[in-house]
């Protein structure tokens, strides 16, 4: 028996073919109330796009424990090996608009949200170990190179390699996104990362700082510029669509989880810092350490309810988990959850994909959409008197170490003046076809670049590695 069609206030619908007119050529009459309420709703359907990250894919799935982490962390999630539980995770490109091709050269967003037992935890990472800067007050900038030029429209490579010639901690970043692995075949064919640092927190309130991986147990395929440019134009959802069909016939992708583990002790002793975004830690220093697996297994059943409305952010941390001082993650605990308020509203967390699966409770109250009883006639205050209102567990997250801390001031970020060692690393783990194909995709974009950026660029790729820099200005043309 097929299902009546109501208003969203539940009365029955008796005509959705015809508007209601003053005769049958006569004008539309205001009272036709369902025909105004389907025009306004639809007016007001689309929510602002991620200002980052617009285009992307999503599915449920879950995490489970196969190793034993309670050395480390406190969290109920990692109490037990087999333990299981339920996540999000959801894939995206970095530059594009929500219409935009996903097989853009670009990094690829590798956002986890796990359900668990105390609160949502949400790790917002990347398919890369790395990223372009090291303090969020430069991100809007770092955003508007990748966006449109104001006057034109327009996309324009002189704004990303302009900033990049300026910002040169970008540099390792920018060689692996000029690599083979800049463009994945699609989201089920790569790594993830945390890419920050994080930390967990044992019960004895002792703090160990981590980096997270997630290594996909699918194998690494990339797309060839060639063949990800033909898609572009004939199948620009073709990540999403091969994400898609994947789960829904029971391939189900599978990531393994782990964990580079760095103590207190050595972060104070270690040659870089530690918290740096734009670096990686060597795995010969601190190895991956087992945690588990998660695998997707369900496709979301609407895309806007659960994909577009899913909302994270690093803030998200539950007891046994917590952040560093680095300086990316510290913005983005600000910014993420803020986008969130913009883009969806104030109670966003309370729509079914973001609200946790366990009792939560709080004195937030009002604000537009409110979904839940709104605290009911208990008190919107706190302390207060009454036994059977929220209150506090008096156990905070452990403070950072002292040397993490000083005096409040702008500290220049650049004082280490290395920039080039790491993607001189990676640069010498190339084989001679990878090495090849990252200077002809670098000296491509750089075709229409101005001269004076290139030739800045190209100072900065010589100090990475002669062959690196002088190879591509052999493609250029240019003489050094």
């Amino acid at each position: 028996m097929s299902k009546k069609l109501t208003g969203a206030n539940g009365a029955p619908i008796a005509d959705n073919q015809n508007s209601r007119t003053a005769g049958p050529r006569g004008p539309v009459l205001i009272d036709d109330f369902h025909l105004l309420e389907k025009l306004a709703h639809f007016n007001r359907e689309n929510i602002p796009e991620r200002r980052v990250h617009a285009k992307g894919a999503a599915a449920h799935g879950t995490f489970t424990v196969t190793k034993d982490i309670t050395q480390y962390s406190s969290a109920k999630l990692f109490d037990t090996i087999g333990k299981q539980t339920p996540i999000l995770l959801r894939f995206s490109t970095v530059g594009g608009e929500r219409g935009s091709a996903d097989t853009a050269r670009d990094p690829r967003g590798f956002a986890l949200k796990f359900y668990t037992e105390e609160g949502n935890w949400d790790i917002v990472g990347n398919n890369t170990p790395v990223f372009f800067i090291r303090d969020a007050i430069k991100f809007p900038d770092f955003i508007h190179t990748q966006k449109r030029v104001p006057q034109t429209n327009l996309k324009d490579p002189n704004m990303m390699w302009d900033f990049w010639s300026h910002s040169p901690e970008a540099l390792h970043q920018v060689t692996i996104l000029f690599s083979d692995r800049g463009i994945p075949d699609g989201f089920r064919f790569m790594h993830g990362y945390g890419s920050h640092t994080y930390s967990l927190i044992n019960k004895n309130g002792v703090r160990t700082w981590v980096k997270w991986h997630y290594r996909t147990q699918q194998g690494i395929k990339n797309l060839a510029p060639e063949k990800a440019t033909e898609l572009n134009g004939s199948n620009p959802d073709y990540a999403t669509e091969d994400l898609f069909n994947a789960i829904e016939k029971g391939d189900y992708p599978k990531w393994g989880v782990y964990i580079q583990i760095m103590t207190e002790e050595q972060a104070k002793n270690y040659k870089e810092n530690p918290f740096d975004v734009t670096k990686v830690w060597s795995q010969k220093e601190f190895p991956l350490h087992e945690v588990g697996f998660f695998e997707l297994n369900r496709n979301p059943e609407n895309y806007f309810a659960e994909v577009e409305q899913a909302a994270f952010a690093p803030s998200n941390v539950v007891p046994g988990t917590g952040l560093s001082p680095d300086k990316m993650l510290q913005g983005r605990v600000f910014a993420y959850a803020d986008a969130q308020r913009y883009r969806i509203g104030t109670n966003y967390q309370q729509l079914p994909i973001n609200a946790p699966k366990c009792p939560y409770a709080n004195y937030q109250r009002d604000g537009a959409m409110r979904l839940d009883s709104n605290g009911g006639s208990g008190p919107n205050y706190e302390p207060n008197s009454d036994t059977n209102t929220p209150k506090q567990t008096n156990n905070p997250e452990p403070l950072f170490p002292a040397d993490l801390s000083g005096a409040a001031g702008i500290y220049d970020h650049r004082t280490d003046g290395d920039y080039y060692s790491c993607p001189a690393a990676l640069f010498k783990l190339m084989n001679p076809d990878q090495k090849e194909l990252l200077i002809n995709n670098i000296a491509t974009s750089l075709q229409s670049v101005k001269r004076e950026t290139v030739e800045r660029v190209l100072a900065h790729f010589i100090k990475i590695d002669p062959e690196y820099g002088h190879g591509i200005a052999k493609k250029l043309n240019i003489s050094l």
